[in-house]
Protein backbone atom coordinates (compact mmCIF):
# COMPACT_ATOMS: atom_id res chain seq x y z
CA UNK A 1 0.00 0.00 0.00
CA UNK A 2 2.69 3.16 0.92
CA UNK A 3 4.50 2.40 -3.16
CA UNK A 4 0.20 2.16 -4.16
CA UNK A 5 -0.21 5.68 -2.35
CA UNK A 6 2.53 7.52 -3.79
CA UNK A 7 0.66 6.15 -7.50
CA UNK A 8 -1.24 9.50 -8.42
CA UNK A 9 -3.46 7.80 -11.21
CA UNK A 10 -4.03 4.90 -8.27
CA UNK A 11 -5.29 7.37 -6.04
CA UNK A 12 -7.30 9.30 -8.90
CA UNK A 13 -8.74 5.56 -9.70
CA UNK A 14 -9.81 5.06 -5.91
CA UNK A 15 -11.66 8.39 -5.27
CA UNK A 16 -13.43 7.87 -8.03
CA UNK A 17 -14.41 4.44 -8.21
CA UNK A 18 -15.48 5.19 -4.52
CA UNK A 19 -17.26 8.01 -5.18
CA UNK A 20 -19.23 6.36 -8.47
CA UNK A 21 -20.35 3.14 -5.76
CA UNK A 22 -21.53 5.54 -3.67
CA UNK A 23 -23.86 7.32 -6.26
CA UNK A 24 -24.68 4.10 -7.63
CA UNK A 25 -25.86 2.63 -4.68
CA UNK A 26 -27.21 6.16 -3.28
CA UNK A 27 -29.48 5.95 -6.51
CA UNK A 28 -30.54 2.19 -5.84
CA UNK A 29 -32.38 3.65 -2.95
CA UNK A 30 -33.57 7.32 -4.00
CA UNK A 31 -34.92 6.33 -7.53
CA UNK A 32 -37.86 3.85 -6.23
CA UNK A 33 -38.00 6.32 -3.34
CA UNK A 34 -39.01 8.94 -6.37
CA UNK A 35 -41.38 6.33 -7.93
CA UNK A 36 -43.20 6.09 -4.16
CA UNK A 37 -43.47 9.41 -2.94
CA UNK A 38 -43.29 11.68 -6.28
CA UNK A 39 -45.24 9.11 -8.82
CA UNK A 40 -47.43 7.12 -5.69
CA UNK A 41 -46.99 3.66 -7.51
CA UNK A 42 -47.74 0.41 -6.09
CA UNK A 43 -45.56 -2.36 -5.15
CA UNK A 44 -46.40 -4.05 -8.66
CA UNK A 45 -45.61 -0.96 -10.51
CA UNK A 46 -42.28 -0.66 -7.99
CA UNK A 47 -41.03 -4.19 -8.80
CA UNK A 48 -41.35 -3.40 -12.99
CA UNK A 49 -38.92 -0.68 -11.88
CA UNK A 50 -36.06 -2.31 -10.32
CA UNK A 51 -36.43 -5.18 -12.51
CA UNK A 52 -35.57 -2.75 -15.71
CA UNK A 53 -32.81 -1.08 -13.26
CA UNK A 54 -31.11 -4.77 -13.35
CA UNK A 55 -31.79 -5.68 -16.50
CA UNK A 56 -28.89 -4.95 -18.20
CA UNK A 57 -26.56 -7.14 -16.71
CA UNK A 58 -28.22 -9.80 -18.37
CA UNK A 59 -28.64 -8.10 -21.38
CA UNK A 60 -25.46 -5.75 -21.95
CA UNK A 61 -22.94 -7.52 -20.05
CA UNK A 62 -21.16 -10.27 -22.17
CA UNK A 63 -21.04 -6.54 -24.99
CA UNK A 64 -20.03 -4.68 -22.51
CA UNK A 65 -16.71 -6.07 -22.19
CA UNK A 66 -16.45 -5.93 -25.58
CA UNK A 67 -16.87 -2.16 -25.62
CA UNK A 68 -14.59 -1.43 -22.81
CA UNK A 69 -12.06 -3.39 -24.71
CA UNK A 70 -12.67 -1.47 -27.71
CA UNK A 71 -11.78 2.00 -25.83
CA UNK A 72 -9.54 3.53 -23.00
CA UNK A 73 -10.72 2.47 -19.80
CA UNK A 74 -10.67 5.97 -18.24
CA UNK A 75 -12.47 7.17 -21.55
CA UNK A 76 -15.41 4.26 -20.21
CA UNK A 77 -15.45 5.46 -16.89
CA UNK A 78 -15.57 9.35 -17.07
CA UNK A 79 -18.42 8.90 -19.83
CA UNK A 80 -20.40 6.57 -17.79
CA UNK A 81 -20.24 8.55 -14.37
CA UNK A 82 -21.46 11.57 -16.58
CA UNK A 83 -24.19 9.72 -18.32
CA UNK A 84 -25.76 8.75 -15.15
CA UNK A 85 -25.19 12.10 -13.64
CA UNK A 86 -27.48 13.55 -16.54
CA UNK A 87 -29.60 10.81 -16.72
CA UNK A 88 -30.52 11.39 -12.98
CA UNK A 89 -30.43 15.28 -13.41
CA UNK A 90 -33.51 14.69 -16.48
CA UNK A 91 -35.39 12.80 -13.13
CA UNK A 92 -34.59 15.63 -11.04
CA UNK A 93 -35.91 18.32 -12.96
CA UNK A 94 -38.78 16.43 -15.11
CA UNK A 95 -39.69 16.26 -11.07
CA UNK A 96 -39.45 19.72 -10.01
CA UNK A 97 -41.71 20.53 -12.94
CA UNK A 98 -43.98 18.21 -12.17
CA UNK A 99 -43.32 16.51 -15.65
CA UNK A 100 -41.84 12.95 -14.22
CA UNK A 101 -43.64 9.87 -15.11
CA UNK A 102 -43.52 6.17 -14.82
CA UNK A 103 -42.31 5.96 -18.72
CA UNK A 104 -39.51 8.77 -18.46
CA UNK A 105 -38.58 7.11 -14.76
CA UNK A 106 -38.21 3.43 -15.98
CA UNK A 107 -35.64 4.77 -19.07
CA UNK A 108 -33.95 6.79 -16.75
CA UNK A 109 -33.57 3.32 -14.63
CA UNK A 110 -32.30 0.68 -17.51
CA UNK A 111 -29.94 3.92 -18.52
CA UNK A 112 -27.98 4.14 -14.81
CA UNK A 113 -28.11 0.20 -14.87
CA UNK A 114 -26.28 -0.10 -18.43
CA UNK A 115 -24.25 2.55 -17.29
CA UNK A 116 -23.26 1.03 -13.91
CA UNK A 117 -22.72 -2.28 -15.87
CA UNK A 118 -20.36 -0.42 -18.35
CA UNK A 119 -18.67 1.19 -15.23
CA UNK A 120 -18.03 -2.26 -13.30
CA UNK A 121 -16.58 -4.14 -16.00
CA UNK A 122 -13.87 -0.68 -16.71
CA UNK A 123 -12.77 -0.21 -13.41
CA UNK A 124 -12.03 -3.86 -12.68
CA UNK A 125 -10.30 -4.03 -15.80
CA UNK A 126 -8.39 -0.53 -15.55
CA UNK A 127 -6.50 -1.67 -12.35
CA UNK A 128 -4.21 -4.36 -14.12
CA UNK A 129 -3.49 -1.28 -16.57
CA UNK A 130 -2.03 1.07 -13.38
CA UNK A 131 -0.35 -0.74 -11.16
CA UNK A 132 2.24 -3.87 -11.07
CA UNK A 133 1.29 -7.53 -11.20
CA UNK A 134 2.72 -7.35 -7.50
CA UNK A 135 0.02 -4.70 -6.51
CA UNK A 136 -3.04 -5.82 -7.58
CA UNK A 137 -3.79 -7.94 -4.33
CA UNK A 138 -3.46 -4.64 -2.48
CA UNK A 139 -4.73 -2.72 -4.60
CA UNK A 140 -8.14 -4.90 -5.26
CA UNK A 141 -8.13 -4.67 -1.62
CA UNK A 142 -8.57 -0.95 -1.30
CA UNK A 143 -10.88 -0.73 -4.42
CA UNK A 144 -12.93 -3.69 -3.26
CA UNK A 145 -12.88 -2.25 0.55
CA UNK A 146 -14.27 1.16 -0.65
CA UNK A 147 -17.20 -0.93 -2.54
CA UNK A 148 -18.13 -2.80 0.45
CA UNK A 149 -18.43 0.84 2.30
CA UNK A 150 -20.51 2.08 -0.48
CA UNK A 151 -22.71 -0.90 -0.41
CA UNK A 152 -23.31 0.23 3.21
CA UNK A 153 -23.60 4.03 3.42
CA UNK A 154 -24.77 4.52 -0.32
CA UNK A 155 -28.50 3.16 1.30
CA UNK A 156 -27.99 4.81 4.44
CA UNK A 157 -27.25 8.32 2.54
CA UNK A 158 -30.38 7.74 0.11
CA UNK A 159 -33.02 7.52 2.47
CA UNK A 160 -31.03 10.13 4.82
CA UNK A 161 -31.47 13.10 1.69
CA UNK A 162 -34.87 11.57 1.11
CA UNK A 163 -36.09 12.67 4.08
CA UNK A 164 -34.14 15.68 4.82
CA UNK A 165 -33.97 17.07 1.33
CA UNK A 166 -36.81 16.18 -0.96
CA UNK A 167 -36.72 12.91 -3.34
CA UNK A 168 -36.28 15.03 -6.94
CA UNK A 169 -33.20 16.63 -4.89
CA UNK A 170 -31.28 13.90 -3.96
CA UNK A 171 -31.62 12.65 -6.94
CA UNK A 172 -29.89 15.91 -8.16
CA UNK A 173 -27.33 15.47 -5.06
CA UNK A 174 -26.52 11.88 -6.37
CA UNK A 175 -25.80 13.27 -10.01
CA UNK A 176 -23.27 15.54 -8.43
CA UNK A 177 -21.32 12.47 -7.02
CA UNK A 178 -20.83 10.78 -10.44
CA UNK A 179 -19.81 14.32 -11.69
CA UNK A 180 -17.01 14.29 -8.71
CA UNK A 181 -16.23 10.97 -9.70
CA UNK A 182 -15.67 11.92 -13.62
CA UNK A 183 -13.20 14.78 -12.54
CA UNK A 184 -11.33 12.32 -10.35
CA UNK A 185 -10.91 10.00 -12.99
CA UNK A 186 -10.01 12.37 -15.69
CA UNK A 187 -6.92 13.18 -13.63
CA UNK A 188 -5.81 9.64 -14.74
CA UNK A 189 -2.86 9.87 -17.27
CA UNK A 190 -1.34 6.54 -17.56
CA UNK A 191 -1.06 5.82 -21.32
CA UNK A 192 -2.98 3.05 -22.21
CA UNK A 193 -2.71 1.07 -25.07
CA UNK A 194 -5.17 1.85 -28.73
CA UNK A 195 -7.82 -1.28 -28.95
CA UNK A 196 -8.63 -3.42 -31.61
CA UNK A 197 -11.57 -2.42 -32.92
CA UNK A 198 -12.27 -5.40 -33.84
CA UNK A 199 -16.21 -6.84 -35.50
CA UNK A 200 -18.27 -7.27 -31.94
CA UNK A 201 -19.52 -10.91 -32.41
CA UNK A 202 -16.08 -11.94 -32.86
CA UNK A 203 -14.71 -10.31 -30.03
CA UNK A 204 -17.63 -11.92 -28.17
CA UNK A 205 -16.39 -15.21 -29.15
CA UNK A 206 -12.77 -14.77 -28.37
CA UNK A 207 -13.63 -13.76 -24.72
CA UNK A 208 -16.12 -16.75 -24.19
CA UNK A 209 -13.36 -18.95 -26.07
CA UNK A 210 -10.60 -17.44 -23.86
CA UNK A 211 -12.35 -18.03 -20.06
CA UNK A 212 -13.68 -21.69 -21.74
CA UNK A 213 -9.91 -22.93 -22.19
CA UNK A 214 -8.11 -21.60 -19.46
CA UNK A 215 -8.56 -23.48 -16.27
CA UNK A 216 -8.40 -20.88 -13.71
CA UNK A 217 -11.04 -18.62 -15.06
CA UNK A 218 -13.42 -22.01 -15.97
CA UNK A 219 -13.09 -22.51 -12.46
CA UNK A 220 -14.20 -19.02 -11.52
CA UNK A 221 -16.89 -18.62 -13.79
CA UNK A 222 -18.35 -22.26 -12.64
CA UNK A 223 -18.06 -21.03 -9.08
CA UNK A 224 -19.52 -17.45 -10.02
CA UNK A 225 -22.52 -19.09 -11.32
CA UNK A 226 -22.92 -21.79 -8.85
CA UNK A 227 -22.72 -18.75 -5.63
CA UNK A 228 -25.15 -16.23 -7.57
CA UNK A 229 -27.97 -18.79 -8.40
CA UNK A 230 -27.54 -20.30 -4.84
CA UNK A 231 -27.20 -16.82 -2.91
CA UNK A 232 -30.51 -15.50 -5.37
CA UNK A 233 -32.67 -18.41 -3.97
CA UNK A 234 -31.27 -18.25 -0.37
CA UNK A 235 -32.13 -14.45 -0.01
CA UNK A 236 -35.41 -14.48 -1.77
CA UNK A 237 -36.45 -17.27 0.94
CA UNK A 238 -34.11 -15.24 3.90
CA UNK A 239 -35.92 -11.71 3.63
CA UNK A 240 -39.19 -13.22 3.72
CA UNK A 241 -37.29 -15.97 6.49
CA UNK A 242 -36.79 -13.06 8.99
CA UNK A 243 -40.22 -11.46 9.81
CA UNK A 244 -42.35 -14.15 9.05
CA UNK A 245 -40.51 -16.73 10.73
CA UNK A 246 -38.54 -15.19 13.08
CA UNK A 247 -41.00 -12.19 14.02
CA UNK A 248 -38.43 -9.38 13.40
CA UNK A 249 -39.54 -5.94 13.13
CA UNK A 250 -38.48 -3.98 9.72
CA UNK A 251 -35.37 -2.22 11.85
CA UNK A 252 -34.21 -5.37 13.47
CA UNK A 253 -34.05 -6.62 10.14
CA UNK A 254 -32.23 -3.69 8.65
CA UNK A 255 -29.81 -3.85 11.09
CA UNK A 256 -28.94 -7.44 10.32
CA UNK A 257 -28.81 -6.96 6.08
CA UNK A 258 -26.75 -4.05 7.06
CA UNK A 259 -24.13 -6.16 9.04
CA UNK A 260 -22.68 -7.72 5.67
CA UNK A 261 -21.57 -4.05 5.03
CA UNK A 262 -18.85 -3.99 8.07
CA UNK A 263 -17.73 -7.46 7.48
CA UNK A 264 -16.63 -7.00 3.50
CA UNK A 265 -14.80 -4.06 5.27
CA UNK A 266 -12.41 -6.78 6.79
CA UNK A 267 -12.51 -9.09 4.63
CA UNK A 268 -10.90 -6.55 2.28
CA UNK A 269 -8.44 -5.88 4.51
CA UNK A 270 -7.52 -9.86 5.36
CA UNK A 271 -7.14 -10.08 1.75
CA UNK A 272 -4.48 -7.72 1.49
CA UNK A 273 -2.08 -10.28 3.81
CA UNK A 274 -3.80 -13.57 3.73
CA UNK A 275 -3.26 -15.21 0.58
CA UNK A 276 0.48 -13.95 0.62
CA UNK A 277 0.79 -15.63 3.53
CA UNK A 278 -1.12 -18.92 3.57
CA UNK A 279 -1.31 -19.31 -0.12
CA UNK A 280 -4.22 -18.11 -2.54
CA UNK A 281 -5.59 -21.56 -3.24
CA UNK A 282 -6.33 -22.51 0.41
CA UNK A 283 -7.52 -18.97 1.19
CA UNK A 284 -9.78 -19.39 -1.56
CA UNK A 285 -11.03 -22.51 -0.72
CA UNK A 286 -11.22 -22.19 2.89
CA UNK A 287 -12.89 -18.66 3.24
CA UNK A 288 -16.49 -19.91 0.52
CA UNK A 289 -16.52 -22.87 2.53
CA UNK A 290 -16.64 -20.51 5.98
CA UNK A 291 -18.37 -17.61 4.22
CA UNK A 292 -21.38 -19.88 2.37
CA UNK A 293 -21.35 -22.32 5.32
CA UNK A 294 -22.29 -20.15 7.92
CA UNK A 295 -25.85 -19.39 6.64
CA UNK A 296 -26.97 -23.18 7.73
CA UNK A 297 -26.82 -21.46 11.30
CA UNK A 298 -29.67 -19.45 10.41
CA UNK A 299 -32.85 -22.06 10.25
CA UNK A 300 -31.42 -23.21 13.35
CA UNK A 301 -32.02 -19.98 15.40
CA UNK A 302 -35.23 -19.38 17.61
CA UNK A 303 -38.05 -17.19 16.82
CA UNK A 304 -38.07 -13.61 18.59
CA UNK A 305 -35.40 -10.54 19.07
CA UNK A 306 -32.50 -10.53 21.13
CA UNK A 307 -29.86 -13.40 20.93
CA UNK A 308 -31.21 -14.15 17.39
CA UNK A 309 -30.77 -10.53 15.75
CA UNK A 310 -27.28 -11.21 18.02
CA UNK A 311 -26.50 -14.03 16.02
CA UNK A 312 -28.00 -13.13 13.02
CA UNK A 313 -25.50 -10.04 13.26
CA UNK A 314 -22.44 -12.13 13.58
CA UNK A 315 -23.67 -15.21 10.92
CA UNK A 316 -23.62 -11.66 8.11
CA UNK A 317 -20.55 -10.48 9.68
CA UNK A 318 -18.71 -13.63 9.30
CA UNK A 319 -20.40 -13.93 5.14
CA UNK A 320 -19.63 -10.32 4.16
CA UNK A 321 -16.15 -11.00 5.38
CA UNK A 322 -15.20 -14.48 3.94
CA UNK A 323 -17.33 -13.77 0.83
CA UNK A 324 -15.63 -11.00 0.11
CA UNK A 325 -11.97 -12.08 0.71
CA UNK A 326 -12.90 -15.00 -1.56
CA UNK A 327 -14.23 -12.12 -4.11
CA UNK A 328 -10.65 -9.52 -3.50
CA UNK A 329 -8.26 -13.12 -4.16
CA UNK A 330 -10.07 -14.86 -6.86
CA UNK A 331 -9.98 -10.90 -8.74
CA UNK A 332 -6.45 -10.66 -8.81
CA UNK A 333 -6.01 -14.08 -9.80
CA UNK A 334 -8.07 -13.55 -12.67
CA UNK A 335 -6.13 -10.31 -13.51
CA UNK A 336 -3.06 -11.87 -13.50
CA UNK A 337 -3.94 -14.92 -16.02
CA UNK A 338 -5.98 -12.42 -18.58
CA UNK A 339 -4.53 -10.47 -20.97
CA UNK A 340 -4.46 -6.82 -21.04
CA UNK A 341 -6.50 -6.92 -24.55
CA UNK A 342 -9.26 -9.13 -23.21
CA UNK A 343 -9.63 -8.02 -19.68
CA UNK A 344 -12.56 -6.19 -20.28
CA UNK A 345 -14.18 -9.52 -21.64
CA UNK A 346 -13.16 -11.93 -19.03
CA UNK A 347 -14.60 -9.90 -16.93
CA UNK A 348 -18.14 -9.68 -18.72
CA UNK A 349 -18.21 -12.95 -19.22
CA UNK A 350 -18.04 -13.81 -15.47
CA UNK A 351 -20.23 -11.19 -14.67
CA UNK A 352 -22.49 -12.81 -17.35
CA UNK A 353 -22.38 -15.96 -16.34
CA UNK A 354 -22.78 -15.17 -12.77
CA UNK A 355 -25.07 -12.56 -12.53
CA UNK A 356 -27.28 -14.24 -15.07
CA UNK A 357 -28.40 -16.95 -12.79
CA UNK A 358 -29.40 -14.81 -10.23
CA UNK A 359 -33.05 -14.51 -11.65
CA UNK A 360 -33.75 -18.07 -11.90
CA UNK A 361 -32.39 -18.25 -8.46
CA UNK A 362 -34.52 -16.45 -7.08
CA UNK A 363 -37.46 -17.92 -9.12
CA UNK A 364 -36.04 -21.25 -7.87
CA UNK A 365 -36.19 -19.85 -4.09
CA UNK A 366 -39.56 -18.46 -4.13
CA UNK A 367 -40.92 -21.45 -5.73
CA UNK A 368 -39.73 -23.93 -2.92
CA UNK A 369 -40.33 -21.46 0.07
CA UNK A 370 -44.14 -21.56 -1.54
CA UNK A 371 -44.34 -25.74 -1.98
CA UNK A 372 -41.97 -26.54 1.06
CA UNK A 373 -42.34 -23.85 3.44
CA UNK A 374 -39.90 -21.10 4.74
CA UNK A 375 -37.76 -23.21 7.36
CA UNK A 376 -36.98 -26.18 4.96
CA UNK A 377 -36.50 -23.93 1.65
CA UNK A 378 -33.70 -21.99 3.29
CA UNK A 379 -32.30 -25.18 4.82
CA UNK A 380 -32.11 -26.53 0.99
CA UNK A 381 -31.09 -23.42 -0.88
CA UNK A 382 -28.46 -22.39 2.09
CA UNK A 383 -26.98 -26.18 1.93
CA UNK A 384 -27.06 -25.25 -1.92
CA UNK A 385 -24.62 -22.60 -0.97
CA UNK A 386 -21.95 -25.33 -0.54
CA UNK A 387 -21.49 -25.78 -3.98
CA UNK A 388 -19.48 -23.47 -5.20
CA UNK A 389 -16.62 -23.73 -2.30
CA UNK A 390 -16.73 -27.35 -3.60
CA UNK A 391 -16.13 -26.00 -7.10
CA UNK A 392 -13.34 -24.32 -6.30
CA UNK A 393 -12.08 -27.19 -3.58
CA UNK A 394 -11.70 -29.40 -7.57
CA UNK A 395 -10.33 -26.94 -9.54
CA UNK A 396 -6.83 -26.21 -10.05
CA UNK A 397 -7.60 -22.60 -7.79
CA UNK A 398 -7.09 -24.94 -5.10
CA UNK A 399 -3.27 -25.48 -5.60
CA UNK A 400 -2.57 -22.18 -6.25
CA UNK A 401 0.38 -20.63 -3.73
CA UNK A 402 1.91 -18.20 -2.18
CA UNK A 403 2.53 -15.93 -5.58
CA UNK A 404 -0.08 -15.09 -8.52
CA UNK A 405 0.09 -17.51 -11.19
CA UNK A 406 1.44 -15.84 -14.52
CA UNK A 407 0.09 -15.58 -18.04
CA UNK A 408 2.45 -17.56 -20.44
CA UNK A 409 4.04 -16.13 -23.17
CA UNK A 410 2.00 -18.21 -25.37
CA UNK A 411 -1.24 -17.41 -24.01
CA UNK A 412 0.08 -13.77 -23.98
CA UNK A 413 0.51 -13.63 -27.43
CA UNK A 414 -2.12 -15.13 -28.58
CA UNK A 415 -4.43 -12.85 -26.02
Amino acid sequence: MPTLRRNSDFRSLWAGQTASQLGEHTSLVILPLLAVLTLGVGADHLGVLRAVGQAPHLLLALLAGVWVDRWRTRTVMVLADLGRALALTAAAVAALLGGLGLPLLLVVAFAVGALSVLFDVAYQSSLVRLVTRDQLLPGNSAIEGSRSAAQTAGPALGGAMTSLLSAPVAVGSAALVFVASALSLARIRHPEPRPDRAGETRRIRAGLRFVARDPLLRAICLASAAFQFSLAATMTTYLVYLPRHLHLSGAEAGLVLAATGPGALAGSLLAARLPRRLGYGPVIVAAALLGDGVLLLVPALPAGPGLTVAALIAINLVFGAFGQLVNVTIMAVRQSVTPAAVQGRVTATITFAGMGMAPIGSLAGGLLASQWGLRPALLATAAGMLLSPALLALSPLARLGRDLPRLSEEVSASG
